[in-house]
């Protein structure tokens, strides 16, 4: 489980703006500290220009682990997982998400927000947060994802 005093990272685009802030706001009165990189309204905007700056904190150590939304998912996950130290993971379910951190050590997941109402997405983000990485068999795989 996180520690709740370490950061999270989330952003989005125009498509993920609604239900980012409706995760963020439950993070923070779940007691979690989140850093918002945006975007911070429904004006159309281009996913890279918040995806990159959410894994940076996240490969640099700021925050613990990053949170991504856009229409899809896919573009923010693309984006992300152009950083040597992201594992990005595209979720769609509590079983996905919950996979994507014990046996792939997903460090930023991303959420495809025309495809999920709020709870649902809430619901895979608490899997997310929770469940710690197996390590085991998984270690050596993961550790050849990098180029």
């Amino acid at each position: 489980m996180i520690d709740k005093e370490k950061s999270l990272a989330i952003g989005c685009d125009h498509a993920g703006y609604q239900m980012k802030e409706y995760i963020r706001q439950a993070l923070i009165a779940d007691g979690y500290k989140v850093i918002d990189f945006g975007a911070y309204s429904e004006q159309r905007v281009d996913y890279p220009d918040f995806a990159h700056p959410v894994a940076n904190a996240v490969a640099s150590g700021q925050c613990v682990r990053g949170i991504l939304l856009c229409g899809s998912g896919i573009g923010v996950c693309m984006t992300a997982n152009k950083h040597q130290e992201i594992r990005a993971a595209l979720c769609w379910s509590l079983e996905i998400s919950k996979l994507s951190r014990m046996h792939n050590d997903a460090n930023v997941l991303c959420l495809p927000a025309r495809f999920l109402d709020n709870v649902t997405a809430l619901d895979i983000v608490k899997i997310f947060l929770i469940t710690e990485f197996e390590g085991g068999r998984h270690v050596q795989r993961v550790n050849k994802i990098p180029c």
